[in-house]
């Protein structure tokens, strides 16, 4: 491949936005790709109300629902490792319009989840709103290999919806095997972590997983957990084939710790990388567990 800059234009990813759901129900949204007609399902944000609280799951299809066309522009000036660039998303409307406007989402129009081809990589990233349909950010990948991204958006007036599309990057590889954990503590810069619930799991049951946080050298519970966009954390869920893919919100968003609680429904079997994120003293904590998922 030439070494000069180039921008790579990818196909439209055509999305089906859902019609916005009440609390009580989820939905799923279908992504459909226009390379080869290739389908692919989202599975995107859970939102689940309880009465008194609000909790947060991820949406899946059910019920009715109006269909509404995005289609998904991906461009990129990154070719290789360490090469720091753009990358551009433009979302447009059935009729080729730019979306006008997206509703704000956890503080921000647009997420971007970024994940390396064997899950060892993870980016949670905040493209920058341009006007017009158009979001920018600037990024780098630190070694080669495949990327999946996921852009995570409402348009204004339409459900949630999560476009994927993959990024080939040159440079050296490597790929870590994905090993279920075996225990559930972890210590991570500063802090002891640990995952209740990652065990026993079954698919298409709704799971508590519950984040407990301590100072990892006083071991004391840690209360003045700071609010990271929005609420005490944040869990993405992709499975190891990068099918599914889960943003899940906390049952308490105001909570401080030292407990995270969210609720999820895996869609399937198979092997899933759960990250947990939160804020503590102006610095965002990233935690990964590896789960297995039964029928």
């Amino acid at each position: 491949m030439k070494n000069k800059r180039s921008i790579l234009i990818f196909s439209l990813a055509t999305v089906f936005i859902l019609a916005a759901c009440n609390n009580t129900s989820t939905h799923q949204n279908h992504t459909q790709h226009s390379n080869g007609g290739e389908q692919e399902n989202a599975s995107a944000h859970q939102e689940h109300g309880k009465q008194g609280q609000a909790e947060h799951m991820n949406h899946q299809k059910h019920g009715q629902e109006e269909k509404i066309t995005v289609d998904t522009q991906w461009s990129s000036m990154i070719q290789k490792a360490d090469q720091a660039g753009e990358i551009r998303i433009v979302i447009k409307d059935k009729q080729g319009k730019p979306i006008p406007e997206f509703k704000i989402n956890h503080e921000k129009k647009l997420h971007l989840i970024a994940v390396s081809e064997d899950l060892s990589y993870f980016d949670h990233l905040h493209p920058e709103w341009k006007g017009n349909g158009e979001f920018i950010v600037k990024t780098q990948f630190p070694i080669g290999g495949k990327y999946r991204l996921y852009a995570d958006f409402i348009p204004q007036g339409g459900s949630q919806v999560i476009a994927k599309h993959d990024l080939d990057i040159q440079g050296e590889t490597k790929n870590e095997p994905l090993e279920v954990e075996k225990t559930w503590t972890k210590a991570v810069d500063g802090k002891e972590i640990t995952l209740q619930g990652g065990s026993n799991l079954k698919a298409n049951r709704e799971t508590q997983l519950t984040f407990s946080l301590k100072d990892e050298r006083t071991k004391q519970p840690i209360t003045n957990l700071q609010q990271y966009l929005g609420a005490v954390g944040h869990v993405v869920i992709i499975s190891d084939d990068q099918e599914q893919y889960l943003h899940v919100h906390p049952l308490e968003e105001k909570a401080q710790g030292p407990d995270a609680k969210f609720a999820t429904t895996f869609p399937s079997k198979g092997v899933y990388k759960i990250w947990g994120q939160f804020q503590h003293q102006g610095k965002v904590i990233t935690v990964s567990y590896v789960v297995n998922v039964v029928e």
